[in-house]
């Protein structure tokens, strides 16, 4: 069949822009409605119809398919080889050839005319509906925000990322108003389909609305610290709204409430848009007993107690003679709301009739007691562990300071030496004197010393090449040799004595940085010692060890000729 290729172009691109259908789609969902009207309208549902689309041509060709067979054994969906060539002898036809019976859509009846159109409708109300899905997918069950179109008595019209939303007056608030171009906010229900096609379904009366509200407004709902049990809601009358939190430190109603009530009116200034009877709100604390919950629902009314059938879920709330009209709410909207948040068939009495009756409940104190030891033992558990994670790891000493707070001093050089000691040396060697003292006998009593000064050196440098003036002196004393041996003796052995505290106490100190530093090495100073004979008295010692007699047998030591010795040189 041949078509206008121009208008029915022009058509696809129409139904492109407006729907946003791909022409590509709408020609594979033409091609399915024709293929299934056109089966239908020969009567079987297992005919082989096929249906080309050609726009560069402008022609539309449908055609049934047979199999051609020698023996024909289903007439509706076979032919036989002579028939075949009968029917169209333009070609020479086999056994296992394809036989095209080609028909016009002219030749489709009216009811397959319309059944086309059916299924065609259809398809662009699915393909409608699955673009609405993909673009708001991610926005149902958000609040999204948009301009007002079109206003009339049943509803308004929003205009939404490029596309326009119907809002019924029944999802509304209340009796609130609207004009044209007022931006208002709506919540994404859902995306559905119908029969004037697929739409998004939105609403400002549903209890996601003002979930989400809180959400926005209540930083400790949005991450996570204070989580919403259940909402109930008579949107422009009333709500309560059900709150937990984990952390047992956190009061979730009060949270919510804020300071002065400034965050729930921020909320309830939301609702109702700036009319005069605003949607009030109760924050009610969620409790896992089921009693303090439903005591706690009933509220702005105070309950004196309880009487609860859990199995059947029915509970039934002791209140004052005179807190009976505030437990039941105008038009009983609070008690409503309350059976609605908890689950329970609620039945409120006063406390005359529960006397009358005999009723034996439980106390709200009583409850509220109970309720609050398992808090305090919460609460003690977790300062526990908070305790116990802010504690000093286990290992560490009393007092240990963290690397970072440590101040070091710089205290050492490169090869490790403490700089205190190392100076502490410098400064006494400078101050110590060497003596070079030849010695010349002249009579058992007199010596001649010759005394050799080398001058202290400072800090200041010396001239290169310049000769170091020595001074000599004569100094005649009238001391025997074994008294001035004896003197250096002692002296030198003071010497040592003193450099070997010196040393002891420099020893000590390194071996206690050693403890807190044990790469840190021990340096020790090596004493300079001084001579105290002279070459021809050094000589007559080796003399005299050279010629020394050795003992081969310890029985032959004359021990008193020993003892005498000692005791000649003590004396």
């Amino acid at each position: 069949m041949a078509i206008n290729a121009n208008d029915f172009l022009a058509a696809l691109e129409e139904i492109e822009a407006s729907k946003g259908i791909s022409k590509d789609s709408v020609l594979q969902m033409l091609e399915d409605s024709l293929v299934r009207a056109y089966r239908k309208q020969l009567g079987g549902d297992d005919a082989d119809v096929r249906v080309n689309i050609d726009l560069d041509k402008g022609a539309i060709d449908m055609y049934q398919v047979k199999e051609v067979v020698d023996e024909v054994e289903d007439d509706f969906l076979q032919i036989s080889v002579a028939d075949a060539n009968i029917q169209d002898p333009t070609r020479k036809y086999q056994a296992g050839d394809e036989f095209h019976i080609f028909a016009s859509i002219a030749d489709l009846r009216k009811a397959t005319a319309l059944s086309v159109k059916s299924m065609l409708k259809q398809k662009f109300v699915e393909a409608e509906k699955n673009i609405l899905y993909e673009t708001f997918k991610d926005k149902i069950g958000t609040i999204i925000t948009g301009k007002v179109e079109k206003v009339d008595e049943k509803g308004i019209s929003v205009n939404i990322i490029k596309t326009s939303v119907f809002l019924p007056k029944k999802e509304l608030i209340g009796d609130e108003k609207f004009i044209v171009g007022e931006t208002v906010k709506i919540y994404i229900d859902d995306v559905a389909g119908g029969t004037k096609g697929a739409h998004i379904v939105v609403s400002r009366s549903k209890e996601g609305f003002l979930k989400c509200l809180f959400t926005e407004e209540i930083h400790e709902i949005y991450d996570g610290t204070i989580e919403i049990k259940a909402i109930a809601r008579e949107a422009g009358e009333r709500s309560k709204i059900a709150v937990y939190s984990k952390n047992p430190s956190v009061d979730p109603a009060g949270a919510c409430i804020g300071p002065n009530g400034s965050r729930i009116q921020k909320i309830v200034a939301q609702l109702g848009n700036g009319g005069i009877n605003k949607e009030k709100i109760d924050i009610i604390g969620y409790s896992e007993n089921p009693a303090l919950y439903i005591l706690e629902a009933l509220k702005p009314a105070r309950a004196l107690g309880i009487v609860i059938d859990i199995p059947a879920k029915r509970a039934t709330a002791i209140v004052k003679d005179d807190s009976l009209s505030l437990a039941i709410g105008r038009r009983g909207v609070n008690v409503r709301l309350a059976v609605k948040l908890t689950g329970y068939n609620i039945d409120v009495k006063t406390e005359t009739d529960a006397l009358a009756a005999n009723l034996s409940y439980v106390s709200y104190e009583e409850i509220v007691a109970e309720e609050n030891q398992k808090i305090a033992a919460a609460k003690a558990q977790l300062t526990s562990e908070n305790e116990a994670i802010a504690s000093v790891l286990p290992g560490l000493p009393e007092g240990y300071v963290a690397p970072q707070d440590r101040i070091y001093k710089d205290t050492f050089i490169d090869d490790g030496t403490d700089l205190d000691d190392v100076l502490e040396d410098e400064i006494e060697n400078r101050e110590e004197t060497v003596y070079s003292a030849p010695v010349t006998e002249q009579s058992d009593n007199d010596v001649t010393i010759e005394v050799k000064v080398v001058p202290e050196e400072t800090t200041a440098p010396i001239a290169p090449k310049e000769e170091v003036v020595e001074q000599r002196k004569e100094v005649k004393i009238t001391t025997s040799l074994e008294e001035i041996e004896k003197a250096l003796e002692e002296k030198a052995a003071k010497q040592t004595t003193a450099q070997g505290k010196r040393n002891f106490r420099k020893n000590v100190k390194k071996t206690e940085e050693a403890d807190e530093d044990n790469s840190r090495p021990i340096i020790t100073t090596p004493v300079e010692k001084m001579s105290i004979y002279t070459e021809e008295e050094l000589a007559a010692l080796e003399a005299e060890e050279e010629v020394e007699e050795v003992y081969d047998d310890d029985d032959n030591i004359d021990y008193d000729e020993f003892d005498k010795y000692y005791d000649d040189d003590v004396r």
